[in-house]
């Protein structure tokens, strides 16, 4: 394994542990999720230059679409929840109160 693909795996998994356990704010959430979709997007973008197959050169693009949609969105619901609840704290977000 190259050390380029065992940073990127370890990037990956250190934000789903970051994901996983340090859930009190939204945004720490958001971007543990963001760290995600950058190694996801790395990964993307190395894994047609090593195999050299010209066909998989716009699924790196597509997943920047993504990640820039999904942004937008969590930004979006980071100020909807922050103005209706006062915080970002997921604790205080709780769907049977809705």
């Amino acid at each position: 394994m190259s050390l380029v693909r065992l940073s990127l795996y370890s990037a990956f998994t250190l934000s789903c542990l970051g994901l996983a356990f340090h859930r009190t704010h939204l945004i720490s959430a958001l971007l543990c999720l963001e760290s995600m979709m950058l190694s996801m997007y790395i990964a993307l973008s190395i894994w047609p230059i090593e195999n050299q197959a010209a066909s998989f050169t716009t699924t790196p693009m597509l997943m920047l679409t993504f990640s820039a949609c999904e942004a937008g969105i969590g930004l979006a619901l980071l100020v909807a929840s922050t103005r209706t609840h006062g915080s970002d704290h997921l604790h205080n977000l709780n769907l049977l109160q809705c």
